[in-house]
Order: structure tokens, then sequence, then C-alpha cells
């Protein structure tokens, strides 16, 4: 499914480009090739009948301001605040176009979008043996980025894209951070193929070092972005 880009300020009514309809309608499995669950199916049928586009799954946006000094994995997760969810075309652009954009957020901030059901925590089930690329941007750029990467995960493009968990964008002083989280990190071969999709989907240029890291590296040394542990 492709969702074409829609920049701040246009109509909600200009919708976007999907796979036609009859894919949407025979598509009733989820990324792990299951069927999905009888509300998830219940929640299509209802979108489908009210003339709406329903994605192939569900999306949530957290927000994470984070405490300057403390770094307890409890401060942390009592920082996490949900903003909204969505499962249709319509209901994201709704949410989309109604947050703040990244140049407008305080620092230190994290924007999250994960896939229903996976909470933004290296310790959650879907995340403890995954970790994540990590792209470094200067801040008059990240926002166009962030918004491309966001377009590429709702759209259901990246490759892998069972593998993939959801993305994180991180406001900081210096600079501003994307990563995109997958659920397994020694699966070499998903991994260097989500680095490539991501490359290929944000248009990279060269001059961009991407880096990886797994969370339970992550957990041990409690950072997320020191002490990466491949390049490419």
């Amino acid at each position: 499914m492709e969702i074409t880009e829609k920049r701040e300020g246009e109509s909600n009514n200009s919708s976007k480009d999907l796979s036609n309809n009859d894919n949407i309608n025979n598509d009733l499995t989820d990324s792990d090739g299951n069927n999905t669950s009888k509300e998830a199916e219940e929640r299509r049928a209802r979108d489908l009948k009210a003339g709406l586009h329903p994605l192939k799954l569900k999306f949530v946006f957290w927000y994470t301001r984070r405490t300057p000094g403390v770094r307890t994995q409890t401060a942390y997760e009592d920082n996490i605040k949900k903003i909204v969810d969505f499962s249709t075309v319509e209901g994201f652009w709704v949410c989309y176009c109604h947050l703040a954009r990244p140049s407008t957020l305080p620092s230190p901030t994290d924007l999250h979008l994960f896939k229903e059901g996976i909470r933004p925590l290296w310790e959650d089930s879907a995340n403890c043996n995954g970790g994540k690329w990590i792209i470094r941007f200067k801040k008059v750029v990240s926002g166009r980025f962030w918004e491309d990467l966001v377009l590429a995960l709702v759209g259901d493009q990246l490759d892998y894209r069972e593998n993939v968990c959801g993305a994180v964008l991180s406001i900081r002083f210096n600079e501003d951070i994307l990563s995109v989280w997958n659920r397994n990190a020694s699966d070499h071969q998903a991994v260097m193929a989500l680095r490539d999709s991501i490359k290929r989907h944000l248009k990279l240029p060269h001059s961009y070092v991407m880096e990886y890291k797994p969370h339970d590296a992550s957990l041990r040394d409690n950072s997320s972005y020191r002490n990466t542990w491949l390049r490419g």
C-alpha cells in the first residue's frame, strides 16, 4: 500500500494514492502471515463501509519529553505518553497534520511511531531481541526526512516490513536523530536489507552514515545512540 506525500497546508480531501480496494479487501492477513484478529477484521469492514481507506496495520504515535539528568528506566517509562492511534489513511492525515513540526519541539524530546501493541521500549517483547538503525541529521533537514520515513512506514513500503517495529525522531540540542527499530538484531540479511530500504525511500545522500545498535547493548550502557556497533 502506498501513501503519496501531502505537505502541510494541503486539504484533507486530497486523499492518498493507495493499492486498489480489491487488494485491501483481500489482504486480511497481518505482517506475520497469520489471520488478523476478529476485532481488526471488524474494524476494517467498518472503515470500508464508511468509505475510508484501511491501512494494513494500526499505528500509534507516542511522545517523550526527557527529564535532563534522570536516566532510570522507570523515569523513562513514566515520561512516555500516547498521543493518538489510527488505522486508516484519513485517520493518519488528521493526526499527522495536527502534530507539532519537528522544528518546534523542545530538546530533548522523542516522537515515536510504532505498530499497535509495541511500546517504544527496549524491553518490550517485540523489541528486546532487536535493534535500530540510526541516522543523524542537521536540524534544518530532519523534518523532511522524518516525514518521508513516516510515510514509508505507514504505507508498508519498507523491505522486511514484518521485522520493523517502528521509528523514532529524537530532538537533541545540536542535531536530530532518526532511528528505525527492528525485531531481530541477529538476522543480518534482514538488518542490511532494512538499511538499504531506508536509504532508498529517504533518498539518503551518500554523505550520511547509518549506524546500527542492538537494544541489548543499549540496555547494558543505558544509551540509545552511543557506542554503535555497525556502520553502513
